[in-house]
């Protein structure tokens, strides 16, 4: 087993990795492939939680331009990561692996509420836990709740896995010169406005020396390369 960076991290995923071919909804094979990527973090010793977004249910913005209150559409889209956590859950402890999933807004029914302690508790007892909810609040995205439990939980990194490789000063898609970014300052992450990121969310990880690394989910073992310490994707810090 190699040694390993990060012992415990917070995983950013976006409702896109649950979505499929099909860009939307849940596509149980999704959530598999999802849950084999956390499975080789867990078979490393890492402890694992995971914040999710939920794009693929439903997005704030579409509901705001229709005149929709933004606090409104917010918090549809807090209560729709709890369906995401629940599908990735499912597809975890199809693999063996003991999950938890705590919610920002409580859901007792189907989930615990999120206690920083008890969260910790978890980690430490070899559970992946899964936070929906976002930070239980609107106006903040779920990049931003991502970093915010990083920091509680007292997590080595934070990694944001998207469908992107890296951070880039364009749209590597528009523009195929776009220059691509190893490392990055997380001034100068500021300054670009990264797209993958929001500035809240990088501000808080700042104020916390909290690294953050930005790479594809469905590159072959971007995430077990990050835990072990190679360069993949970028990392935004000092």
């Amino acid at each position: 087993m190699p040694d390993v960076k990060y012992r415990r991290i917070v995983l950013k995923l976006g409702g896109e990795a649950l979505a499929g071919q099909a860009g939307y909804g849940i596509d149980p094979k999704a959530a598999e492939e999802a849950a084999t990527k956390v499975a080789v973090l867990k078979s490393l010793g890492v402890e694992v939680a995971i914040v999710l977004g939920a794009g693929n249910i439903w997005r704030g913005k579409d509901g705001i331009a229709h005149g929709m209150e933004r606090a409104t559409a917010d918090h549809m889209g807090m209560i729709a990561t709890v369906m995401n956590a629940l599908a990735l859950q499912d597809a975890l402890g199809r693999l063996g692996l003991d999950t938890r999933v705590q919610t920002a807004i409580e859901m007792r029914a189907v989930a615990e509420p999120y206690i920083r302690l008890r969260a910790i508790r978890h980690l430490e007892k070899g559970r992946v836990v899964i936070i929906g909810g976002g930070t239980g609040n609107p106006f903040f995205t779920t990049d931003t709740a991502a970093a915010l439990r990083a920091v509680e939980i007292n997590a080595d990194v934070l990694i944001k896995a998207t469908k992107v490789d890296a951070v880039y000063d364009a749209d590597p898609k528009l523009h195929p010169d776009a220059k691509r970014f190893e490392e990055l300052s997380y001034i100068d992450a500021l300054n670009l406005r990264v797209g993958v990121l929001d500035s809240t969310a990088i501000t808080l990880c700042m104020d916390n020396d909290m690294p953050i690394v930005v790479v594809n989910l469905w590159q072959e073992r971007s995430l077990d390369k990050v835990v072990i310490g190679e360069a993949v994707g970028t990392l935004i810090f000092h």
